[in-house]
């Protein structure tokens, strides 16, 4: 346990920083624990038990979605809470975390799913191109950045290449 570490680094004459870069943590950390008794730190590793948590609320659908897609990932559970649920407050770490949490608590492996694939055979000129997608921060005139959005085009056999730009996402366009 972290705690009891800290106080047999610090008993043995360590500096706060020296015990926090041998236990890889931060040096207030160190401080904090450092300063609480036996007694205070038992009832503040409690309270982390306990403490709720922003995604609390939606536990019961984030479980059924993890329980019916083992693949899905954190990012798409954040999408699915923007589109479905209206959340918006929650950063993408807070729901890989809160993911992660529950794939564990409920014993829900993430399946991997290998992908497939093999070259494609060369099609008739005019009848093959690649599309990606990606966006750029750009400087405006007047000193402040915008990001733009751009789909692109290739042609397989000539290496044409065409560009298509947007303010908003492309997601957003569609929705409109």
């Amino acid at each position: 346990m972290i705690y009891n570490e800290v106080h047999k680094l610090r008993s043995e004459g360590f500096t706060n920083s020296a015990i926090a870069r041998k236990l890889k943590i931060s040096r207030n950390r160190v401080i904090e624990y450092g300063k609480m008794s036996p007694e205070e730190f038992y009832s503040f590793s409690i309270s982390l038990q306990s403490r709720s948590k922003k995604l609390d609320p939606f536990r019961e659908k984030i479980i059924g979605w993890l329980k019916e897609h083992p693949d899905l990932s954190g990012a798409q559970v954040l999408d699915w809470l923007g589109e479905k649920l209206d959340v918006s407050a929650v950063s993408e770490g807070t729901v890989r975390n809160y993911v992660n949490e529950l794939r564990e608590a409920y014993h829900i492996p993430k399946m991997v799913s290998e992908r497939s694939y093999s070259t494609v055979p060369d099609l008739p000129m005019a009848q093959q191109l690649q599309v990606d997608f990606g966006q750029v921060k750009v400087s405006t005139t007047n000193g402040t950045f915008k990001r733009l959005y751009f789909i692109g085009f290739v042609l397989a056999h000539s290496r044409y290449k065409y560009v298509e730009w947007a303010r908003p996402t492309f997601s957003s366009i569609r929705s409109y």
